[in-house]
Parts: structure tokens; C-alpha cells; sequence
């Protein structure tokens, strides 16, 4: 299903990216997770990769605006979207994907993400919270500095909200920081995990990030005895 939806707001929500607000339409309906295909209307200019992109929806399906959030990288899409005038249009399409929360609430969700790749899990994190769901939710959130991690403070603060859910957030090149870092540092491994979580069976393990970095969690996840089914991914391109 194809909609023609107005830009609401835009602003900076990390070093580098860009949360964009749109209209949300009449009846749409989407599960936390999910993503849309958004197609630039008459763009002043174009490129190869052509005027679509697919985007997690960042927000949560209980919030009456779409918003999507991405890194501003140097191509004709973004430079477009990046100087769209609010109010302009553009056209969505979806939702589409299967990155969406598992029903049986005895299973515990561990998502697993590094940069963009966070959206998909803000959204199931405020709808849980939102919906009182009683899955346990452990993030495990990496990014190089704390001026690239996208929602940090909001989903810092969404654990006072919901005691189910804990953030754990890391950083990978905390010496390049203008700012104090006592979290977590280095990439996410098995030590990581099993300080948090504990034993790694018998969850339901969520990936959402840039290719290297879900082959990277897949392959621990495997190496650590789980098996395919435990394991649900998705890899973000176009950086």
C-alpha cells in the first residue's frame, strides 16, 4: 500500500544522523520492527541507487507521527532528503519485514546493535514499554563514540519506565570522545553477554546493524551453541 505523507520535523539525533518526523497516515498500521520503502517525488537530483530507500520505522506504532532516523552520508538521496522543506512530500510504501517481537514472553529478547541499526529496537522497546508487555529486553547498543549513539538518552531513561527492559550500551573508540565515557567499552563478545545475561540458551537473539557487524553477532551466537531458529537478523547497507 502506497502513501503520499508530509515531512513534520527533522533534527539532529547523533553526530552524522538525522531523525526525520513525517505525517503518519490514516489508518496505517505496522508491528514495532518493521520497516517502509520512501521514494523521493520529483527530487532535484538523482543517482544510480535511484529515488527509494528502505527505512526502519524508529518510532513506536503507539505515536501518531513516522519517524525514521539514518547517517547523512554524502549521496544524491540524502543531500535531497536532508534540504526537504517541511511540509514537502514524499511517498512510503509497507510496512514491510518480520524483525518483530516474539509472542511466547517466557523466552527473553536480546537485541544486539551497533549505530542506525538501533531503530527497529527503539520502536519494539517504546511499544513494549508503552503495552506493559512482560518479555525481559536486554540492548546491547555499540557505537565508536558516545556523540554517534542515536537515542541514547532516551532509551537510558526508558529503563526507569519499564523494569523489564536494560540498555547496554558500549563504546568502541572511547579515546576519540570529547566526553567522559564510564559505560561499557570495546565491541560486543561472549564476555559481554554472559556478564549481563548470563546463561546464552534459551532466548530469542535479535541483530540489526551494518553486514560485518550482524555476521560478526551471528557468528558468536553460533560458536556459543545456539541454533538458527534462536536468531533473527538484519542487515542495514547504504551507510
Amino acid at each position: 500500500m502506497s502513501d503520499t505523507i508530509r515531512l513534520k520535523e527533522k533534527i539532529e539525533v547523533a553526530e552524522g544522523t538525522m531523525a526525520f518526523y513525517f505525517e503518519r497516515p490514516t489508518g496505517f498500521h505496522f508491528e514495532a520492527g518493521q520497516f517502509i520503502d520512501l521514494t523521493l517525488i520529483n527530487p532535484p537530483e538523482t543517482d544510480a541507487e535511484g529515488n527509494t530507500r528502505s527505512f526502519s520505522i524508529a518510532s513506536a506504532p503507539y505515536e501518531d507521527h513516522l519517524m525514521i532516523a539514518t547517517r547523512m552520508r554524502d549521496t544524491a538521496f540524502k543531500r535531497v532528503l536532508k534540504n526537504l522543506a517541511i511540509g514537502s512530500e514524499i511517498q512510503i510504501e509497507g510496512a514491510f519485514g518480520s524483525l518483530v517481537l516474539h509472542e511466547d514472553s517466557a523466552q527473553p529478547a536480546v537485541f544486539l546493535t551497533g549505530g542506525i541499526g538501533v531503530t527497529p529496537f527503539r520502536s519494539i522497546a517504546f511499544e513494549a514499554a508503552r503495552e506493559r508487555l512482560p518479555h525481559r529486553l536486554w540492548m546491547f547498543y555499540s557505537n565508536r563514540r558516545p556523540e554517534d549513539a542515536a537515542f541514547l538518552e532516551e532509551l537510558t531513561k526508558l529503563q526507569t519506565e519499564n523494569s523489564n527492559f536494560r540498555l547496554i550500551p558500549t563504546i568502541t573508540n572511547a579515546q576519540d570522545s570529547r566526553k567522559s565515557w564510564n559505560g561499557e567499552t570495546g565491541y560486543i563478545d561472549r564476555q559481554m553477554l554472559s556478564k549481563y545475561i548470563g546463561e546464552l540458551s534459551s532466548r530469542v537473539y535479535y541483530i540489526a546493524g551494518p553486514p560485518a557487524m550482524v555476521d560478526a553477532m551471528t557468528k558468536l551466537l553460533s560458536v556459543a551453541g545456539l541454533n538458527r531458529a534462536e536468531i533473527r537478523s538484519e542487515e542495514f547497507f547504504g551507510y
